[in-house]
Formats: structure tokens, sequence, C-alpha cells
């Protein structure tokens, strides 16, 4: 067995709440960013990018909370090569037992056209501003943005400039996911060897998805002398994406025998909160993902299942509970009690004070008059239709008509800050007649960015997962529900969202991360 004890160390960079939170509709609001950051803390991430302190005040806000809640990990906000930024940054990570100012300026051809900077004139910008962070603080990191695509002497000329001026970690973003695996880590390992005084820092890898190659990339960069990985839960971020934690992590544990590094993640706790983000941000984990798919630990094919009653390595090279999942299987009905439900929900790696258990215990009673049984997706779907968001919005009583010919009609009540209201609207389809009441009942100009349902299992009873995003002046909202009635969890979804977009922080942050 591989002694892990003596391997070096991969930081892992968690930049979720930041690079993540830039997915269109993957707002989070204040206190989901604070629980993210708690579990991220509690699982073992070394550094957490909580956010861009200057791109809006909620955004500060949320920084400097989580630097004072933090225990463990390092709390990191990012800020543009500008002195503004970089005080603002500092500002809010300074509550931190463990405080980083991450600055960056975009390095490539390109992205020196933006700010209209000759390369000396950016060269003294890079110098001056890491200059004045490292005064604020001890622990700076510096990225070029768009390094695969910047000129190869200009990158050493800069790296050096930053590592002189301070920085101890350098950052090589693959910023629009443009290199392969083997540039990757020719890259790092060319500036470890040319660049002066860069074997007495630590190089990072940020990579984006957009060829699917994240992933690839990230670990190549290790083999070539990076030591921290940059990276989100669920692979969220721009475009197609960020490098996912999941994935990285669990490679270099179950191919530890090639790729010889070790983290410091808990990885039973990765199943938890990749269900969590998944919720909040409102983007759904794919079935076939990697780790943390529906699937990834499912299967149907006979020979499979066989080969799995045999012997489960078979067909698996990774145990389900290295994830936080359980091969237990209780079985869930409406006669199961408190205790059976709490324990099924710990197989799940959902922890409950009693007063949530309780709340969620009706709501799965609810649930179970109406299935014959409740599957563990069931329950991760009721467990997703929790939300921390205050609902000024509630839906008392819906019914629809429906016939062979438009239009449909809704009769529908809604209790709006304690009062209640009711109007009839109809539509072209039960959907639209829904939607179109509460549209009645709460005036507003967001308009429908998305509409999505999948169902949670099969059958004719199986509950629907209805997803919906609304945008309101530049602000965008994503809320989900899920009910046996397709219509029923298409109205909470929609009033979900409503009530989250009643408490989103317009934001405002600068256009180019990276």
């Amino acid at each position: 067995m591989t002694d892990t004890a003596k391997q070096d160390r991969v930081l892992i960079f968690d930049t979720t709440l930041r690079d993540g939170e830039q997915s269109p509709g993957a707002t989070m609001t204040h206190e989901e960013k604070l629980e993210i950051a708690e579990m991220l803390d509690e699982m073992g991430v070394d550094i957490i990018e909580a956010g861009f302190p200057i791109a809006s005040e909620g955004d500060f806000n949320a920084v400097s909370e989580i630097a004072k809640r933090s225990v463990n990990s390092v709390i990191c906000g990012l800020a543009r090569a500008q002195f503004p930024d970089i005080d603002r940054c500092w500002e809010a990570v300074k509550h931190a037992p463990k405080p980083r100012i991450h600055t960056f300026i975009g390095t490539s051809p390109l992205h020196r056209a933006i700010p209209n900077l000759t390369q000396d004139e950016m060269a003294q910008r890079i110098h001056d501003t890491v200059s004045h962070a490292r005064n604020l603080c001890d622990n700076v990191q510096w990225s070029p943005m768009d390094a695969t695509r910047t000129e190869w002497d200009y990158l050493c000329r800069t790296v050096e400039i930053a590592i002189k001026a301070g920085a101890s970690t350098i950052n090589i973003p693959d910023t629009v996911g443009y290199t392969a695996p083997a540039e990757s880590a020719d890259l790092i390992k060319r500036l470890i060897e040319t660049v002066p005084g860069a074997d007495e820092i630590i190089f990072a890898t940020h990579c984006h998805n957009d060829l699917g190659m994240a992933t690839a990339n990230s670990l190549a960069a290790v083999a070539g002398g990076a030591r921290q990985i940059e990276c989100t839960i669920n692979g969220l971020g721009e475009r197609a994406g960020n490098t996912a934690l999941e994935e990285v992590v669990m490679a270099l544990k179950v191919r530890n025998d090639i790729m010889p590094w070790k983290t410091g993640i808990d990885t039973s706790k990765i199943m938890n909160i990749s269900r969590r983000v998944a919720t909040v941000s409102g983007f759904s984990v794919q079935f076939n993902k990697a780790i943390v798919g529906k699937n990834a630990f499912a299967h149907e094919s006979g020979i499979h299942q066989d080969g799995m009653l045999k012997n489960a390595e078979t067909f698996e090279i990774m145990r389900p509970e290295d994830v936080g999942l359980s091969e237990t299987s209780i079985v869930m009905g409406k006669h199961s009690g408190r205790a059976a439900l709490r324990s099924k929900l710990q197989d799940l790696g959902y922890e409950l004070a009693d007063n949530q258990l309780k709340d969620v215990f009706v709501r799965f009673k609810a649930l179970a008059d109406r299935k014959k049984e409740v599957y563990d997706d069931d329950l991760v779907a009721l467990m997703g239709d929790s939300s921390d968001v205050e609902d000024h919005i509630q839906v008392k009583f819906l019914r629809v008509i429906c016939g062979t010919e438009a239009p449909q009609s809704a009769d529908l009540t809604l209790t709006i800050d304690g009062k209640d209201v009711q109007t009839t609207a109809q539509g072209d389809g039960p959907v639209d007649a829904v939607f179109n009441a509460i549209q009645a009942l709460f005036p507003h100009d967001a308009k429908l960015a998305l509409y999505q349902v999948h169902a949670v299992t099969e059958g004719t009873d199986a509950q629907a997962t209805v997803s919906v995003r609304l945008e309101e002046d530049g602000k965008i909202a994503t809320g989900q529900s899920s009910d046996t009635d397709t219509v029923v969890a298409s109205a909470k979804a929609y009033v979900n969202t409503l009530n989250r977009l009643l408490v989103r922080r317009e934001k405002s942050a600068p256009a180019d991360f990276v």
C-alpha cells in the first residue's frame, strides 16, 4: 500500500463561491454562501476563494463574514490589479485567521488590449499592485489571466516580477480552456526551471473545461510541479465550468499509484456538498457526471449486476462510502418513522437538527401518502426543496382546469406577506395559466429565462423536480421545487424563484475574471 504520509501535499483551492457563482443564474444568497463556506472548511479545503469583495456590497459582506467564521481554511478574496480592489479585498479578508489576497491581470495579447497597456506598462502595474497587496497581507497570490495564450518570454517576465514583488503563490490560469494536458504539464515545469525564485513559491493551476479537459489539465499541471489545484464543486463555473473538485481529489486518491500526491480532503463529505451546491445554484448534476452523478454507482446491465453481487470491485473502482454514499437499503414509505427517516438521511449525507427533522418529516409523510415507496432520489429532492429564503410569497391553493382545447385556466390563491389573494387566469397550457395567475397576483417585470422539468424517479407516481430561472434588471435568480404533480411543482418553483429575486442583491462585478 502506498505511504501517503511521505508524499507531497497538493493544496485544494475551491472557488465555487467566486468563479462558480459567475455562472449565469448560479448567484447564491448570503446565507447560502456562509453555509457552503462552512461545509468547504469542514471537508478540509485548504483555500476558499470566498468572492470578489469590490463587486458589490453583498459580495463584500459575504467574504467578510466567511472570513470571521473560518476555522481551518485560508480565506481568499479576488482583486483586479488596481489599488481600490486590493484595499477592498483586504478589508474583507483581514478578519480571517489565515487571509489571502488574490490579484490578477490579463497578460495575453488579447487581454492586454482591454486596458490598452503596453508590455512595460503592464509589467509596472504588476509590480506596483502585487507590492501593495504584500504590504497589506503576507499571503498573496498572483494570476496572469489567459496565461496559456501569453507569449512565453512575457509570461516568464511577469511571473518573475510578481515573485520579486512578494507573491507566494503564482496561479497559471487556462482562462478559456484552451490548453491540453501535455502543454499544461510542460508549461508549469518550464516556468519552475526558468524563472528565478520559482522553486521557492507554490505554483497553482486554474483550468476551465471548454474542451472537456479541465481535470486532465489540472492533474497534468501537478505532474509538472504545481502544488495547488483551483477547482469548484460539481465543476460549476463560467461557460463549460471549472475543474471539478470531486474529480481531481478522487483521481489522486484512487490512482495514487501513478499520481503520488495527497490532499487533505475528507472525501466522505463530497456527496453532501455536491447536492447542496446543486440545490442552491439551481444547476442539477448530470446523471453520468463522474463521482457525484446519479448513475456513478448505478448498475443496470445484467452482467454488471451479477459481477457486483459477487465482488463490487468487478465494476467499481471506488467504494460508495468513500464519497459519502451508503450501500444500505432502507425501504421508506408512509409507515416509516422519524428514526428511520433520520437514519436514511444520514446515509445520504444529511445531518439534521431535531427542528429540521420535524419539518422534513411532515413533508416526507405528505409525499409518502401519495407514493407507494419513497426512493433515495425522492428524499434528495425533498431536501432540495428546503429553502432558507424567507417566503414572502407562498402557494396556498391551486386548481387547474384542463380541456382538449386551449386556453386552460388556473384558480390560484397566494399568501403574500401573510395576506391571501386569489385570481383565475388563462394560458396556453396549464403551466402557462399558473404563471399568468402568479403574475396577476404579484406583478413583476422578471422574464422567464429557464423552465426545466425532470422526473426524480420512475413510475406514474414519480416526483417531478421543476427548475425556474428569472431575470429582472440584470439580476438572476433560480429556484426549484418537487411534487408528484408537475403543475404544483411548477407553481412552487416559480414562487420560490420570486422569493429569491426579492432578496437578491444586484451584482455589478467586472466582466472578465480568471
